[in-house]
């Protein structure tokens, strides 16, 4: 699929996220379309879709859009690899090493929340069971 393009509807589709978000990226500088064709349609490649699902995995984390853009400038340098001396290329992998661990400290939080969010779900099940027994007619 190399250099092939996709309109806007596609990556939406591919990304799941929506035309009007999509947008809100590429206003925000975070994703910028590879091409327009002759129409003026935006023209997305594998690269643009592939930044479109970093920002989409980061985004219920709760990073902001600044930190989004920090981190796709330090990957796409790193995954770039030429002409960094050892000091950036140190500087950019503790900058990736941050990230990964705030993602990191944010999952175990979610994970928490998801957990006693199943907790109080199954006493609210627990409370119907009975609340329905008891309403059960005796016969």
């Amino acid at each position: 699929m190399g250099s092939e393009h996709m309109q806007i509807g596609e990556v939406a589709a591919r990304t799941e996220l929506s035309l009007r978000t999509i947008r809100h990226y590429e206003e925000a500088g975070l994703v910028i379309p590879s091409a327009r064709s002759q129409g003026g349609f935006r023209l997305y490649t594998e690269a643009d879709v592939a930044r479109l699902m970093v920002i989409r995995r980061m985004k219920p984390l709760g990073f902001t859009l600044d930190q989004m853009r920090d981190l796709l400038d330090a990957t796409e340098r790193l995954d770039a690899g030429t002409g960094l001396d050892a000091g950036e290329r140190t500087a950019l992998l503790e900058r990736v090493r941050t990230y990964e661990q705030a993602a990191s400290d944010q999952v175990e939080k979610l994970r928490v929340q998801l957990s006693r969010a199943e907790d109080f779900a199954t006493t609210l099940r627990a409370h119907l069971e009975r609340a329905g027994q008891a309403a059960a007619p005796q016969g």
